[in-house]
């Protein structure tokens, strides 16, 4: 099936999860706390952390540290449950994202790690881990932000396909020293959530074909491996989300 079937097919299921509206206050409980935990699990996952998708729910929930693991894995978990907050809270304005907003996700997500660096643009040149490609200089930062979130306000693109060229556009900037990817994922789910689709998870058991989808975008310019796999996750979302809308509407 072509992207474009399967876009037309998403945007089929998104207005049966609209007919579903408004979700009950059980309802919208139950998927907020599948989708914190299992988001913040895998997107930290694939950045390196440690904990368990049950670890990661016991110090979201209990606020209890994992024995054996690391200081900054508990960090990273509550930076980004943190910042999805602040996600959930941009999602329900009607604003254009604006850099202040970016800065802000990052700051959350960088909580009690690297402060100094926290919703700071970085001020060294970079290049991507085990590949040629390098970053933009640090110097055009400033004036490449302002062009992506212009361009953010201006695109038409499907709202899926969006999601991930976004996603894409901001992660090749790479504006922060650290936790470019986390904040990535994240913008990527504030369009999702701002056009009306549930929370998309890229899982960490994809990793290696995400991050192939990235080098292959930013070395070829082909974005069509990344679309892909936003839309699958997108798939997956939006079709639990509308079963358990739907056996709460009949239970």
């Amino acid at each position: 099936m072509t992207i474009e079937a399967r876009l037309d097919r998403l945007t089929l299921a998104k207005a049966e999860l609209d007919s579903l509206r408004p979700l009950s206050a059980e309802v919208t409980d139950e998927l907020r706390q599948r989708y914190d935990v299992r988001l913040t699990y895998h997107s930290t996952a694939i950045e390196g952390n440690t904990l368990t998708q049950s670890e990661t729910q016991i110090v979201l929930e209990k606020g209890i540290t994992i024995g054996g693991k690391p200081l900054r894995d508990h960090l990273e978990v509550i930076g980004h449950r943190d910042a999805l907050e602040f996600v959930y809270g941009l999602a329900s304005r009607d604003e254009p994202i604006a850099e202040r907003e970016i800065r802000e996700i990052h700051s959350l997500v960088m909580k009690g790690q690297d402060q100094a660096d926290a919703g700071a643009y970085r001020t060294l040149d970079v290049m991507a881990a085990g590949t040629e490609f390098r970053y933009p200089s640090h110097l055009h930062l400033n004036e490449l932000m302002q062009e992506f979130t212009a361009w953010l306000s201006a695109t038409d693109l499907h709202p899926v396909v969006l999601a991930a060229v976004a996603h894409l556009k901001f992660v090749t900037i790479h504006p922060f020293r650290d936790g470019n990817g986390r904040v990535g994922r994240l913008l990527m789910n504030l369009i999702l959530i701002r056009a009306g689709y549930p929370v998309a998870v890229l899982h960490v058991e994809d990793r290696v074909a995400y991050i192939e989808s990235l080098v292959a975008a930013q070395q070829t310019g082909n974005q069509a491996s990344l679309v892909k796999l936003v839309v699958q996750s997108v798939e997956n979302s939006l079709a639990e989300t509308i079963t358990v809308s739907r056996s709460a509407k009949t239970a």
